[in-house]
């Protein structure tokens, strides 16, 4: 009894370790920050600014070296929408005349079901057709919004300037965390006087939004109906 009380309790006091740190687990090394790259001290100066410090009377304060940090400001807003409509109709009519033969349109009687003791005077012609129609109609849409402002980093700055920048932003709440994650390439020219960019100036963006906890897994749908929605999708 002993040893079937401490195998029921392990996994829920694994669960609850988990549930703990939420936001450790969320936690893309790929968004890591880069850490600003040494700056070189010329020794054999006698001026009292080192070469390469960064030190200028004149310089803005947005972001152009690795290290440095840049404040995106999320502006995504899409909408899509397509209809089709199909309708289609086909109508075929097909006749054959009675033929001639001698002079004279081929004539022969047929006993009829009803009654058996009448006779009718029939020929060769016949008449064939087919009417056919389609219609269709479809219409589908989806739309997208996403504002906030996440802070990113300097990565790598490319031989002609433009700087690659990634980073992610993990709030932790009362019943979960929610986690943005940003990365793409900014002009320079692009980067406001503020240190700020709009997203839609990203190049080869991506933008992600998630979580996880209380709220995120009561709107997944669980374990059980994905295994037989996967064995059984009909």
């Amino acid at each position: 009894m002993k040893y079937m009380t401490c195998l029921i309790l392990a996994p829920l006091v694994l669960l609850t370790g988990c549930g703990t740190t939420p936001d450790l687990a969320m936690r893309d090394p790929a968004y890591a920050p880069a850490r600003p790259l040494p700056v070189p001290v010329q020794r054999n100066s006698g001026s009292i600014f080192q070469s390469g410090a960064g030190l200028s009377l004149f310089r803005d304060s947005r972001a152009r070296r690795v290290g440095d940090i840049l404040t995106v400001k999320l502006a995504e807003k899409t909408r899509a929408s397509k209809s089709a409509k199909t309708n289609t109709s086909r109508n075929n009519e097909i006749k054959i005349d009675n033929p001639t033969l001698f002079g004279a349109q081929v004539q022969f009687n047929v006993p009829r079901m009803l009654p058996l003791s009448s006779y009718k005077d029939n020929n060769l012609a016949a008449a064939f057709g087919s009417d056919e129609k389609f219609g269709g109609a479809g219409d589908s849409s989806q739309s997208n919004s996403l504002t906030g402002n996440i802070t990113v980093s300097v990565v790598e700055v490319l031989s002609n300037g433009y700087l690659v920048v990634r980073g992610e932003k993990i709030v932790s709440l009362n019943q979960g965390s929610e986690y943005i994650r940003v990365a793409g390439i900014v002009r320079p020219q692009d980067i406001s006087p503020d240190n700020t960019v709009l997203s839609n100036k990203l190049a080869d963006a991506h933008i992600s939004y998630g979580g996880n906890g209380v709220v995120a897994e009561a709107n997944r749908q669980g374990w059980l109906s994905r295994t037989l929605g996967a064995i059984w999708p009909f």
